[in-house]
């Protein structure tokens, strides 16, 4: 009799441990069959609050309510079995306590299943990760160009290209290491900072927009399929599924509209 070993989901500290390792492979899901094929690829999946803008057509994910990325979360985790799932935790449901912040991050594990929350912010939310992380909520950071704060920044603008501002987004990264963050997202930085803040940090850092030299790398998964008709400049495009899509559509309207409707194979009887 043949003994099949069970899967194990990647573990927040596994995902530590490999800071100055192997690099960490990671990309946003939103529903259960893309995560489904992801899952067989990534260290770890994050429910990421962009899925207001990739599925729902909002402006910025400004917009994006706790309970869609519950909704999302859950779907993700049905779909998966071994990559660590990590969900954003939405603007307004965190900044303005750490009580708040526990509140909600606890909903979001407990009806979702998912292994950590992210939130965006530096050294501003070191007490709030030092709060969550000390009752149990695995949180992964975020700092650089944070989409939450893009009002305040003007747009999706590179950090960094003032080298005098370099020192602050250092302090950033050290301070959320410091509160207990597991790994940190740096997004929209320029190279040599985006080293510097790997270098400073012993947590690892997970570029998007960043340096190689970065820990591991994230992209949202619709992007890099070309799935987007907008996607950033430093995303490298692995398919281009839109047109692909768009031609089986119009080959599909095309044969309804010549009643080429499907064979008796295909029709119940």
């Amino acid at each position: 009799m043949s003994m099949t070993a069970p899967i194990r989901r990647m573990t927040v500290p596994q995902i530590r441990a490999k800071k100055g390792g192997d690099p960490i492979v990671s990309l946003t899901s939103y529903h259960a069959h893309t995560a489904a094929i992801v899952d067989k690829y990534a260290d770890f999946i994050l429910v990421g609050d962009s899925l207001g803008m990739v599925m729902h057509g909002m402006e910025s994910t400004i917009g994006v309510p706790l309970d869609l990325m519950i909704m999302h979360g859950r779907a993700v985790v049905r779909g998966t079995k071994r990559a660590l799932i990590v969900v954003d935790m939405p603007f307004g449901t965190y900044e303005e306590s750490p009580n708040m912040a526990f509140r909600n991050a606890a909903k979001i594990m407990k009806e979702t299943a998912c292994g950590a929350v992210k939130l965006e912010g530096g050294a501003r939310m070191a007490e709030t990760i030092r709060f969550l992380t000390e009752r149990g909520i695995p949180v992964m950071a975020h700092i650089g160009l944070t989409p939450q704060s893009s009002h305040v920044m003007g747009g999706f603008k590179t950090q960094g290209r003032d080298e005098d501002t370099w020192a602050a987004h250092i302090d950033d990264a050290v301070a959320v290491a410091n509160a207990g963050a597991f790994a940190l997202v740096v997004e929209g930085v320029v190279e040599p900072l985006a080293d510097k803040i790997t270098a400073a940090v012993d947590i690892p850092t997970i570029g998007i927009g960043a340096s190689a030299q970065c820990d591991g790398q994230i992209l949202v998964l619709e992007d890099m399929l070309g799935l987007n008709p907008w996607v950033p400049k430093f995303v490298k495009k692995y398919g281009d599924l839109g047109p692909a899509i768009e031609q089986a559509v119009s080959d599909y309207a095309s044969e309804v509209k010549s009643r080429a409707f499907p064979g008796e194979d295909h029709v119940y009887r």
